[in-house]
């Protein structure tokens, strides 16, 4: 398939008239060796990972996108749809190809593709599909982009984090799972529209496994810097565990509910995984709650697995994790995620996974 986003051969007989529109400046130096081109690769055409590659573009995060995607067809059209929306859009390259050594030089490689679970499929039998999926993705992105960070979306995603980084061979600070990322935003959400505040002036977290064994934070919440368990016991307002454990359960079911309704969920993982590549990118050093190797953290001994903790993101990938208090309920609860997520990668052939 072709991989050339566009061309300049629009005289006569093919000729290049690029070089022959402007005038060149006489006694140019050359582009400064210290001048960034940032380039990030996403694997996957799907709905999410088109929204994501759509939301980055908005944001001019970047000078050049890569796609890839098994599909062809599919491919191709991706990448025109976006190439002839560039009139609105900062400019951008975009690529497109089913061969890898087109997200060659990415900084950031983000993988959305997975096999959907079938019909009476077993969540187990889907890992195992998706780790034979990985183990053709992970090693080429890691030969064409060595200095790359992986960033994985594929659901399971915590533990197909951990195979990315089996597989890759990278450092754990540039593997990273985008985990509960959005789960919290949804929280944000939920307790901004309870309290009539924006969910910005909202600092809550949702930590532990991107599934029904996560765990919320409500011992750190604070609106506008209030923290509001305290306050609401201050005020003397009674509010009753039951209904903060509801909350807790919408945030877990609003993913079935949206993907019962429109087949899928996009546009808001598009905006949570855009919102980690600026971090990165721009080295913001801001804090997400996103899935990384969590042995050694928060009271995780053990099995090296992946879930989310609230960390600092940068130029370099994980920077560290924030020492955030957690009762001892929720710290409990949270080692009790990471062990479900250690049950199911025991079930996983991972220890014989080829690094390259």
């Amino acid at each position: 398939m072709e991989k050339s986003s566009s061309a300049s051969s629009l005289g006569p007989l093919g000729l290049d008239i690029a070089q022959s529109f402007f005038k060149p400046i006489q006694q140019a130096e050359p582009p400064s060796p210290t001048k960034r081109h940032t380039k990030i690769s996403v694997i996957g055409v799907g709905n999410v990972g088109m929204a994501i590659a759509q939301t980055i573009l908005t944001q001019g995060l970047i000078d050049e996108l890569a796609l890839v995607d098994v599909n062809p067809d599919k491919l191709r059209g991706e990448m025109l749809d976006l190439q002839h929306a560039a009139a609105f859009l900062p400019r951008t390259k975009i690529l497109a190809s089913v061969d890898y050594s087109v997200t060659a030089g990415s900084d950031l490689c983000i993988v959305t593709a997975g096999v959907r679970q079938g019909s009476g499929e077993s969540r187990l039998n889907l890992v195992q599909r998706n780790v034979k999926l990985f183990s053709c993705i992970i090693p080429q992105l890691a030969h064409s982009s060595p200095d790359s960070i992986l960033l994985i979306v594929t659901n399971p995603v915590d533990v197909l984090t951990y195979v990315a980084w089996k597989l890759s061979g990278f450092p754990p600070n540039r593997v990273i799972g985008s985990g509960t990322n959005l789960d919290s935003s949804r929280f944000r959400f939920l307790i901004a529209d309870h309290l009539d505040v924006s969910a910005q002036d909202v600092q809550a977290f949702i930590v532990g496994e991107h599934g029904d064994s996560s765990v919320a934070l409500w011992s750190s919440i604070s609106v506008g810097g209030v923290p509001i368990l305290g306050f609401l016991e201050n005020q003397q307002i009674t509010f009753s565990k039951e209904t903060l454990e509801n909350i807790h359960k919408e945030v877990i079911n609003s993913a079935y509910e949206v993907i019962s309704l429109k087949a899928c969920t996009s546009w808001a993982i598009g905006y949570s995984v855009a919102s980690l590549a600026r971090t990165i990118l721009r080295d913001q050093r801001r804090i997400h709650p996103v899935s990384i190797l969590a042995k050694g953290f928060y009271g995780i001994d053990g099995d090296e697995v992946f879930l989310s903790l609230p960390v600092q993101l940068g130029r370099s990938g994980v920077l560290g994790v924030a020492n955030v208090h957690l009762t001892d309920e929720e710290a409990q609860r949270l080692r009790d995620s990471a062990e479900i997520i250690a049950q199911v990668q025991s079930q996983l052939n991972v220890t014989n996974l080829d690094i390259s």
